[in-house]
């Protein structure tokens, strides 16, 4: 089974906990803090490997999740990194967050994105210790791994790709030429998932993709060509396949008017893409009449294998061509910035202060504790939101939240 879009639910793995332990020596229960950090969470990747070929097993399994962070523990031992989920796609595949950016195109083996970074491991209380805090009996709670919904949608890496109607013979044409072993039979919409076939002609090769059937008004969702109209975006070279047999309603000057409308409907810049013309089924009595209606056309038969060398001769010199014209597409990554540090908003009577370091100063296992509370209020007083406070209108006494943590803010607080 074919499958060329899925929606995925990936998460990445939580940080591990930091803890409070101590050196211990005689007459002296409480030494030096030792108290080991957590390890980060794993995060979650995305690459293209050529080994795969559709996007089925996404289907089947939309939910994954990278590895946990380990906790920390005593004699400064820090917890273990969680282990990073790579989750390998085709070559071509795009990426989406739910919002619909585009956060990735992948077209070379190996190239990868970084679609969610796991949660920072909590520090131990050994890496807190500081001249105005030489004991430190706090650790940091390990972060939640960020989740999220992606879309992953494939359009297929080929240098020429066959267009034509329903029946009009694309599936023995390229398994003729190619290792390619469609599904072949006598009637309308016999393809109904695209495939990719190597071709290889006098030492020369190129890979060749047969595209299911298109009908007039696919580009607005028409049949079942409006699917996979898409994998001819990355095609260097257009092959039109006409059917000159009695099967068909049109003739072949009107199927190619067609075809070339629905294509340049779906995406203008196909309009510019090198193209060639072929009349298929040329053993057949209708084939004289199809030379005559479009005579520039090669004329072969996918059957016989009449006039099928001389093509793929001619398709090779399109994709030479084209490839010397047009440099190697190189894919697209994104490269998010980080957001600011942190973000208010009010929620009916409640300020909201939002943002990765906003939570990470006050991710304390036991805020109530002296130290950790001082601690919080030095750090969220440094990122300014003391000030972003007051600027908002916060009057003292309003309750304040950062992540499941809600407080009083008290504006005449002293900052540490």
């Amino acid at each position: 089974m074919f499958v060329d879009r899925v929606r995925v639910h990936l998460r990445a793995g939580h940080g591990g906990a930091g803890v409070v332990a101590f050196e211990k020596r005689k007459g002296r229960p409480r030494g030096r803090p030792t108290g080991g950090s957590g390890g980060d969470g794993g995060d979650v990747i995305i690459e293209a490997n050529p080994s795969m070929a559709t996007l089925l097993t996404y289907r089947r399994n939309p939910h994954h999740q990278a590895g946990h962070g380990g906790h920390g523990s005593g004699d400064t031992r820090q917890g273990r990194r969680g282990e990073d989920l790579i989750l390998p796609v085709p070559l071509g595949t795009l990426v989406y967050d739910d919002a619909g950016t585009l956060i990735a195109d992948l077209v070379r083996p190996g190239q990868r994105v970084v679609v969610l970074r796991g949660g920072r491991g909590g520090r131990g209380n050994a890496a807190l210790a500081s001249p105005q805090m030489r004991a430190p009996a706090i650790a940091e709670q390990g972060e939640y791994g960020p989740e999220g919904w992606f879309v992953l949608e494939l359009k297929l890496m080929a240098d020429a790709a066959l267009v034509g109607f329903p029946n009009a013979g694309k599936s023995t044409f390229i398994s003729r030429v190619s290792a390619a072993r469609p599904k072949i039979a006598d009637y309308p919409f016999t393809t109904l998932e695209p495939s990719l076939g190597v071709v290889e002609v006098d030492g020369r090769e190129f890979v060749l993709a047969d595209i299911p059937g298109l009908i007039e008004g696919a580009a607005q969702g028409k049949g079942l060509g409006h699917e996979f109209l898409r994998h001819v975006e990355r095609a260097r070279v257009l092959v039109f396949l006409l059917d000159p047999s009695p099967l068909q309603e049109l003739p072949v000057d009107a199927q190619l008017e067609v075809l070339v409308r629905e294509v340049e409907s779906f995406s203008p810049d196909l309009a510019h893409r090198p193209r060639l013309v072929v009349i298929n089924k040329g053993d057949l009595p209708e084939a004289a009449e199809a030379r005559r209606r479009v005579p520039d056309a090669e004329v072969v038969s996918g059957l016989t294998g009449e006039g099928l060398t001389p093509v793929l001769h001619r398709i090779a010199d399109l994709v030479e061509e084209a490839g010397r014209s047009e440099p190697q597409r190189e894919g697209y990554v994104l490269h998010r910035p980080v957001g600011p540090g942190f973000e208010i908003r009010k929620e009916g009577d409640v300020w909201v202060v939002d943002g990765v370091a906003a939570r990470r100063a006050v991710r304390f296992a036991d805020l109530t504790h002296p130290q950790a509370a001082r601690l919080a209020a030095r750090r969220l007083a440094r990122l300014g939101v003391d000030r972003a406070l007051e600027r908002a209108g916060a009057a003292p006494g309003d309750p304040v939240r950062i992540g499941d943590l809600e407080f009083e803010y008290l504006a005449d607080e002293e900052e540490e």
